[in-house]
């Protein structure tokens, strides 16, 4: 059984892991490029949304390299998620491709469940063995997660822009091919050694909140690689969403580490008092959250056509005024240009720089506080 599953972001270190853990050979897709832009395209609806796209791009880039077995979550609610794995499924069987395909479905908090889904994944492999690899695969993902948030913070900061990227992407190799938890540990240690090492900058750097839908987030080949495009603008970002923490807060319970998502939640009320789908609900709190931290401003991203993202917009407007946080919604699908995205980025920082620098006038303050 060779198996493979979809690309979003960082995450594949930890899938990986965790199924080589269950004893299964692996076929990582080839990072997302303009060919997998392209073979997902050609191959889905043009309505559907852009992880939609992608996921079937890495998907046909796997079995072509000979990948026999997709491993895909589940969902369930007002989000076109729940629907992707069985529409893939239908894409790929209908342009000839022969596969088997495992639904890991949403266990809702219930870890038992999602053991023993993986445990019948996994070639023969025991209970033990199976938590063996789900917890060597949640130490990878925090390591994965720890050099993230240094990049977040030290690269708009940093004299030397390019050496803490590269000591950024080293690290994650680094981390991709450890075999231990002592050689992980040993591995941030340096690499954090290293990247605090390099000169920063004193001048003043802008906090801005990235919120939004979990895969435009995560994934930096669906958001023109916003973070560090930001990141070298002198702003440093701080997400709405961490894997980790939406992991334990879904699956694991909140026991594994100390959760916030209750108070992002009561942060919601009275802008959205019920679940809308998707992080639509999150992508509020989060605002009011960050507004609350004295943030510079917010940005949210989505896929085109996203609902709840959408939903999430039309109350944005109002958090923005009545917090006076200055915002900006950018959606994504393939047309999006870097180009193009890039200077929009440019002209919301120059705009919370001239907020954060000059009193303002009533009149100039609303044109500021939406510029979506």
């Amino acid at each position: 059984m060779k198996v493979t599953f979809p690309h979003m972001g960082n995450s594949y270190i930890a899938i990986k892991a965790l199924l080589k853990g269950l004893k299964l050979e692996v076929v990582v897709p080839p990072p997302i490029s303009n060919k997998t832009y392209e073979l997902g395209v050609k191959n889905s609806p043009e309505f559907a949304c852009l992880p939609l796209k992608l996921n079937m791009g890495n998907f046909i880039e796997a079995l072509d390299q000979g990948a026999d077995t997709i491993v895909m979550a589940g969902g369930w609610g007002p989000c076109r998620f729940g629907y992707y794995a069985q529409v893939e499924r239908d894409i790929l069987r209908d342009l000839g491709y022969d596969f088997d395909i495992y639904i890991l479905e949403s266990p809702d908090s219930k870890l038992t469940e999602l053991i023993l889904q993986l445990k019948d994944l996994g070639q023969n492999v025991s209970l033990a063995e199976a938590l063996k690899a789900l917890r060597f695969a949640w130490i990878k993902l925090k390591a994965v997660e720890q050099m993230e948030k240094k990049l977040e913070y030290y690269l708009p900061r940093s004299l030397d822009k390019d050496k803490t990227e590269k000591i950024y992407e080293k690290s994650l190799k680094d981390i991709d091919d450890a075999n231990n938890k002592r050689e992980i540990n040993q591995i941030l240690k340096s690499s954090i050694k290293q990247i605090e090492s390099i000169e920063c900058t004193n001048d003043k750097i802008l906090k801005v909140g990235l919120i939004g839908e979990i895969y435009t987030i995560l994934e930096p080949a669906s958001n023109v690689n916003i973070v560090k495009t930001l990141g070298r603008l002198g702003v440093e970002i701080t997400r709405s969403t961490y894997l980790t923490d939406w992991i334990n807060d879904h699956i694991l319970g909140g026991y594994i580490k100390k959760s916030n998502h209750k108070n992002i939640i009561k942060c919601a009320k009275p802008y959205v008092n019920y679940w809308v789908g998707g992080h639509g609900r999150e992508t509020i709190g989060y605002a009011v959250h960050f507004a609350k931290q004295k943030y510079d401003g917010l940005i949210q991203i989505g896929p085109l056509t996203c609902m709840p993202e959408i939903v999430a917009q039309s109350i944005l407007g109002k958090v923005g005024e009545e917090k006076e946080i200055p915002h900006m919604t950018i959606y994504f699908d393939e047309q999006s240009g870097s180009a193009g995205i890039n200077t929009r980025l440019e002209a919301f920082v120059d705009m919370i720089q001239r907020n954060d620098s000059f009193v303002l006038k009533e009149d100039a303050k609303s044109e500021i506080l939406s510029w979506s």
